[in-house]
């Protein structure tokens, strides 16, 4: 995709100083510029790179004056971070307005879809599907029999969404994602080994769920694992079974969420936290990265540790954690002087 400084400056709503007919296919760091590509200048540190960059355009803020010639071409805006960040959502908007039904692909002839489909050659869609208006589905993607995808949903290449799946509007499914595969569900016998039970229920994907590469959410074993509105999933996390996570809660990456954990509204999880099957986690809980979380969380908490307990509590506990050994040798010391 190829704009010209001028096109890209009336998105901006921008003012250009010098040749707005150059044409960009790219955007840089204004570090790393080469030609035919377009960066910003925000942060005052890296004002040296602009007199050096060979980006073909940067974009300024109005109030930018410059002390040295620039051999790049300007864009002036208001406030050039936001100006930049929404070059970039308009960029992401241009990579995803194909449309078609590439071949080879395989649809069932049962599946139905919208208008403004872009289904990318080697993807497989089965039968009963529905899939929504201007849904985007990449290459060897997989949409098991029975599922639902809603409106202007894009999925990634090697994402499999097994069978029943339900999915919202306006959902982004990353690269390697499983989505619905069986639920972790073993019953021990007597003779030592464990027998399967069969999972029979479904993963339900609210509205504006994103949800990062390689992570996987388990279908319950009854009912349905819900992931709720506006949810942001890091990579590589694993959610088990019959899992409910409330609305536009973070989850970084590395998390594991055990069978029928119950996590709420607007909580913000660190990477590598485990959260232990059959606990409820309130509303606005903070947990800090690598904590262990055994146990019922209520509203408002911020806790860290493993066993996690609250985070104010931990900073004070490791002031003493850090000097256990010293202590160690005071006391040791102590008891040989009174011996």
């Amino acid at each position: 995709m190829k704009f010209t400084i001028q096109q890209i400056a009336d998105v901006l709503e921008g003012t250009v100083e010098g040749d707005p007919s150059i044409e960009l296919s790219k955007l840089s760091k204004i570090e790393e510029g080469t030609a035919g590509s377009i960066s910003f200048l925000s942060n005052l540190k890296y004002t040296p790179y602009i007199y050096t960059t060979k980006a073909s355009a940067v974009i300024v803020n109005n109030d930018f004056k410059a002390e040295q010639k620039i051999e790049a071409t300007l864009i002036r805006v208001e406030d050039s971070y936001q100006a930049f960040s929404k070059l970039l959502e308009y960029y992401q908007m241009a990579k995803m307005s194909k449309t078609g039904i590439q071949e080879p692909c395989f649809i069932h002839s049962s599946a139905t879809y919208g208008d403004g489909l872009y289904l990318e050659a080697f993807a497989y869609v089965s039968e009963n599907v529905t899939i929504g208006e201007n849904a985007k589905i990449f290459s060897h993607t997989h949409i098991g029999q029975n599922v639902t995808i809603g409106d202007n949903c894009i999925i990634h290449s090697g994402a499999k969404i097994m069978s029943d799946t339900v999915i919202g509007n306006n959902v982004v499914i990353n690269s390697g994602c499983v989505i619905g595969a069986d639920g972790f569900g073993f019953m021990p016998l007597e003779d030592g080994t464990y027998k399967k039970v069969p999972q029979t229920g479904i993963v339900i994907i609210e509205d504006h769920v994103d949800i990062g590469a390689l992570t996987t959410i388990d279908r319950a074993t009854l009912g349905a694992t819900v992931i709720k509105k506006g949810v942001k999933l890091d990579n590589q996390i694993q959610i088990a079974h019959n899992v409910e996570i409330g609305e536009n809660t973070v989850i970084a990456a590395q998390t594991g969420v055990a069978g029928s954990a119950k996590i709420g509204k607007s909580c913000r999880i660190g990477g590598q936290v485990g959260v232990a099957g059959h606990i409820s986690i309130g509303d606005n809980v903070g947990i800090q990265a690598q904590s262990g979380v055994g146990k019922k969380i209520r509203s408002g908490e911020n806790i860290q540790g493993s066993p996690a307990f609250n985070y104010g509590d931990w900073n004070r506990s490791y002031v003493y954690f850090k000097n256990l050994k010293s202590m160690d040798s005071r006391i040791a010391a102590l008891e040989k002087k009174n011996s």
